[in-house]
């Protein structure tokens, strides 16, 4: 393996980090192969050219805690959960979220042979535990099993950013400018689209990102929306009540007036769904255009005040443990200590 090799992990070449010498190498090789610079595309231009322009996002200046807080917070980062209570998990996802690969790729391995457990080849659905050895290639792999509170951020996501790891355009993605994790994965809880801005939500628990958002749980999620216009109390009532949208109907659980100048006016709007452009589709039932679209609460998390647009804060150990405990989720602070 060459020294640029080296400076990449597996996780970084899986989400397509690169470092700028790399880039430059890449296209060196790309140049000798079709005889000149004029014969690359331009996605590959295009995608070097973001990897050098996207700033990372600033950390959101934290308070002090207060000792006592502080001490609480080390006992809980401290704490395991004994891996004997652990429940089997699925062999395809306990490799995903250990960052072998996605959990399709996985399902791909197992289906052509790749993954044995126990020496044995895997099936689809078969359950792994602690005590069970996997290997993949024939490498072992060191299952990292959820024995630990996980992490939370919440970030505030600017317009023009995507919340993908892959985009043939090009674009910039939240990914681009957020923190890597060393030894798991961020995941998004929901989505925001490009013209979105506001409260995201990131996590290395899949369980939690099912917890907020699967449709079952209903978990609110609040928009601050600017329209050019203003609701009539018939417009109003349509909303509360639910309205047919092409995907079904839709409805506010809540709805109230936050002002505005001019022809322009701001609403703060609560829904229970996730649906795609679902806040704009309801405005739009009701004859206005949304102009500005800010999410500004999720279930249990509000965007803090004090964060600024393209800033994140993670949450410390109390406040993932509250968090966890508001999803009805495993706390490892009510567990022994291996």
């Amino acid at each position: 393996m060459n020294q640029a090799n080296k400076k990449l992990t597996k996780r970084q070449m899986r989400d397509g980090i690169s470092t700028k010498k790399n880039i430059k190498k890449q296209s060196t090789g790309k140049r000798q192969l079709n005889g000149a610079a004029v014969n690359q595309s331009d996605s590959i231009k295009a995608s070097a050219k973001n990897q050098f322009k996207v700033s990372r996002a600033k950390k959101m200046v934290q308070r002090t805690l207060n000792l006592e807080t502080q001490q609480r917070a080390r006992n809980l980062k401290a704490q395991r959960i004994d891996l004997d209570q652990m429940e089997p998990v699925r062999i395809q996802k306990a490799l995903a979220a250990s960052g072998v690969g996605s959990r399709r790729e996985m399902e791909q391995w197992i289906t052509q042979g790749l993954v044995r457990v126990n020496g044995k080849a895997a099936q689809l659905g078969d359950r792994i535990t602690p005590d069970d050895e996997v290997t993949v290639r024939g490498s072992i792999i060191n299952i990292k099993w959820p024995d630990r509170l996980p992490r939370i951020m919440v970030y505030y996501k600017q317009e023009g950013e995507i919340v993908s790891r892959d985009d043939p355009q090009g674009r910039v993605s939240i990914f681009d400018r957020l923190p890597q994790t060393a030894s798991s994965r961020w995941v998004a809880i929901g989505r925001l689209d490009i013209n979105t801005s506001g409260l995201l939500i990131l996590t290395t628990s899949g369980e939690l990102v099912n917890r907020f958002a699967h449709p079952s749980f209903e978990v609110e999620r609040e928009y601050a929306v600017r329209v050019l216009g203003e609701l009539t109390d018939d417009q109003k009532h349509n909303l509360l009540s639910g309205v047919q949208l092409e995907d079904g109907i839709a409805k506010a659980q809540q709805l109230w007036e936050q002002g505005g100048e001019g022809v322009n006016r701001w609403y703060n709007i609560i829904i229970k769904e996730g649906r795609n452009r679902e806040v704009r589709r309801l405005f739009e039932s009701q004859g206005l255009t949304v102009s500005r679209l800010v999410r500004v609460r999720f279930g249990p998390i509000a965007l803090p005040t004090r964060l600024k647009r393209g800033q994140y804060y993670e949450l410390n150990e109390l406040e993932v443990a509250n968090i966890m405990s508001w999803a009805g989720l495993q706390n490892v602070s009510k567990q022994r200590r291996r």
